[in-house]
């Protein structure tokens, strides 16, 4: 019940980003509801390709559809009374990438996956929808080019497993993966921590 609910939270908020980085190319309505599908059910798309798990989350649940296109539209409407949008955009992308890596995971586990593959799975789930937003909107990925964004949903994926192997219980350590995931996302923005950069002259 907690993870259903925090998916919704997630597309939501995928969605909203998706729909807020259309808005920046100054697509059309069209548009944004297609980058705002694909940014919000890519990730999890993925993920099901990979493990092969048949029907996709939004075919077998089509509402999920349904809440995807009502944030991004509902963005459209919203983005004109926000202050400081790319704030906005992080804090939004932040908790979409984290909430999707739990979710991700809990997934791979229930599936009886090995650890590591778990932990891939809620990368994936995690960082791939935003991955394909900026490719489509023509930049370069945040997990590719900007503060700690791939590594920190591997770290809440570990944190995630540890916690249940120590005896945690679920909800409790998603609540605690959801804020302490959250807070890195949020304190690698403000203090800009990178990964070594390789630059070729």
């Amino acid at each position: 019940m907690l993870l259903s609910l925090i998916y919704l939270i997630a597309i939501s908020a995928e969605a909203m980003t998706g729909a807020l980085a259309a808005g920046k190319r100054r697509m059309d309505l069209f548009g944004v509801v297609i980058i705002a599908c694909v940014t919000a059910l890519g990730g999890g798309s993925l993920r099901d390709i990979v493990l092969g798990h048949y029907p996709l989350g939004w075919v077998r649940r089509p509402e999920y559809l349904a809440y995807t296109v009502g944030a991004a539209l509902a963005t459209t409407f919203l983005a004109k009374r926000l202050q400081r949008l790319r704030r906005a955009f992080l804090w939004l992308d932040a908790l979409g990438l984290i909430a999707f890596t739990l979710i991700g995971c809990a997934i791979a586990r229930e599936a009886g996956h090995a650890p590591a593959i778990v932990v891939i799975a809620g990368m994936l789930t995690g960082a791939f929808g935003g991955v394909l937003r900026d490719v489509l909107c023509n930049e370069i990925p945040l997990v590719f080019q900007r503060e700690l964004y791939a590594v920190i949903a591997l770290l809440t994926g570990v944190a995630y497993l540890l916690l249940l192997r120590l005896g945690v219980a679920e909800n409790a350590t998603v609540l605690i993966c959801l804020g302490g995931g959250f807070a890195a996302r949020l304190l690698a923005i403000r203090y800009e921590w990178e990964m070594p950069k390789f630059v070729h002259p």
